[in-house]
């Protein structure tokens, strides 16, 4: 048995711990940058909180609040040239896993200057960033938990991720209290979206022992709680285990990587802007179904730990989750055209040759052109 694991992130985990938001900060630097987007967190009272903990710590501050959903690679130039006039030393993500990315990108940016595809797609490297606080309101990126920031190009309309250790966190706030301001239509795709990155990290032939432990423990988690929390019928700890899912998909992806459901659908949210977890709750059932063949005994596990029987009803248990989340909007639904396919199979190609690579059934285009019909 041989295997690497290396992921320097400082996790502060539990509820209330969004107090010591400033007493973290201070320990990062002197002036931040707070990346946001326009309205949730100053509607949930977490921006002022924070401004007021950054404040009686002694953090100045300068407001970036214009991150949007699938952050775009202009908002972290953009964000960066702020951070840079304002001379910022420290980056504070709050918010989402849009937030947490684009904060990511703009901590690395500000560092680097350039051209940041040069970087996404591995022609540049660099190991320097801004150090960044990660204070995330939803559980499902696990962004807090990685090195990766995924941000669209506009005008390739590639959405991909820049992949590097200097934008792990250099602390992680994961407070569960703050999840609870999420409306049912958020926490459905975000929730599933953290079950999808362990299953991806799971099944991906990169995977390695620690991974493979974490994995299965974030699905276990996962499927019990947010079935429970999106009916309304959570008990006392279901937050704190969604939380944590979240966290292992982020820490388990940043090793194992993801594999081709990820790597299928970041063409479609570049092409058509939609949200992340409803375009894989589309994909999912195809995707997997034609992978089974290649890793059974795994298909068995993540089986039983939805409530099946082995790796033959997988997919039927993927379907019932999926209707019980109300995320049974189809590609179509969500403005994909037949004649997209061609477009979304070669960017797929282009952008996530990796994660195709890392499937337990490595699939051609046309076998990826094929499942985009089928989820059409």
């Amino acid at each position: 048995m041989e295997f690497q694991y290396y992921l320097p992130v400082n996790l502060v985990f539990g509820r209330g711990k969004s107090d010591l938001i400033g007493e973290k900060a201070a320990a990062l630097g002197k002036r931040a940058l707070i990346v946001t987007g326009g309205r949730s967190t100053k509607e949930s009272g977490l921006l002022s909180k924070a401004e007021e903990l950054l404040k009686s710590s002694g953090v100045s501050y300068v407001l970036f609040d214009k991150v949007t959903p699938n952050p775009l690679t202009t908002t972290v130039y953009e964000g960066a040239q702020t951070a840079e006039e304002e001379g910022c030393d420290l980056v504070i993500a709050l918010g989402g896993g849009s937030s947490l990315d684009a904060a990511k990108g703009i901590a690395f940016q500000t560092a680097n200057k350039g051209d940041i595809n040069e970087y996404i797609y591995g022609r540049k490297f660099s190991n320097k960033a801004l150090p960044v606080l990660a204070v995330p309101t939803t559980c499902g990126t696990g962004s807090e938990g990685n090195g990766f920031a995924v941000m669209t190009n506009p005008d390739t309309l590639d959405k991909k991720s820049l992949r590097c250790s200097a934008i792990v966190p250099a602390c992680s706030i994961i407070d569960p209290l703050l999840m609870k301001t999420m409306p049912r239509s958020t926490l459905a795709p975000v929730g599933f979206d953290a079950m999808c990155h362990n299953m991806d990290a799971y099944i991906s032939s990169i995977a390695q022992p620690l991974t493979d432990i974490m994995a299965l423990e974030g699905v276990r988690l996962a499927a019990g709680s947010l079935r429970r929390i999106y009916a309304g019928a959570e008990g006392p700890d279901d937050w704190d285990s969604l939380c944590l899912a979240s966290t292992l998909g982020g820490m388990v992806i940043n090793t194992a990587g993801v594999t081709a459901l990820h790597g299928m659908e970041h063409p479609v949210s570049g092409l058509k802007n939609v949200v992340h977890g409803k375009g894989l709750a589309a994909l999912a059932p195809f995707v997997y179904e034609a992978s089974i063949k290649g890793a059974p005994n795994k298909f068995f596990m993540l089986s039983r730990l939805l409530g099946g029987r082995d790796e033959k009803d997988f997919t039927d248990k993927i379907r019932e989750l999926v209707l019980e989340l109300h995320l049974t909007e189809t590609l179509g639904d969500m403005g994909v055209e037949e004649k997209d396919a061609e477009w979304l199979t070669d960017n797929c190609m282009k952008i996530s040759a990796p994660s195709i690579a890392n499937h337990p059934v490595v699939f051609t285009a046309e076998e990826i052109k094929n499942i985009y019909l089928s989820a059409i």
